[in-house]
């Protein structure tokens, strides 16, 4: 008996619903012309990745902020339409964006 049945036999009234995929919300992020630049900076010695140069509504760039935070598993913020990231994760994120159809340009080392 797995999990699932027994979770049955405990709420024999419940009904299952479908899991609703986030995946619309990938989907309608605005695509612009202009590269992304992916910088990295060292801030009171600790690396950072930058992300800067999006161009399209501030929303869709926090919720790419989000995507990449949590596919990364990395802490990061998003000031003065910045994604900064925690951590020196350069290639990582500019082949995410890369597989989005995004154009990224890598700055520095």
């Amino acid at each position: 008996m797995d999990l699932q049945d027994q979770l049955k036999n405990l709420f024999p009234d419940h009904i299952e619903e479908e899991s609703v995929e986030n995946n619309e919300e990938s989907t309608a992020i605005w695509m612009q012309d202009d590269p992304i630049i992916c910088k990295y900076e060292k801030r009171k010695g600790k690396p950072i990745t930058i992300l800067e140069g999006y161009t399209g509504a501030t929303e869709d760039f926090k919720i790419l902020a989000k995507e990449i935070k949590t596919k990364l598993s990395v802490g990061g913020s998003f000031k003065d339409d910045k994604i900064i990231i925690q951590g020196d994760y350069r290639d990582k994120i500019m082949n995410m964006l890369k597989e989005k159809g995004f154009n990224v340009k890598r700055v520095g080392g």
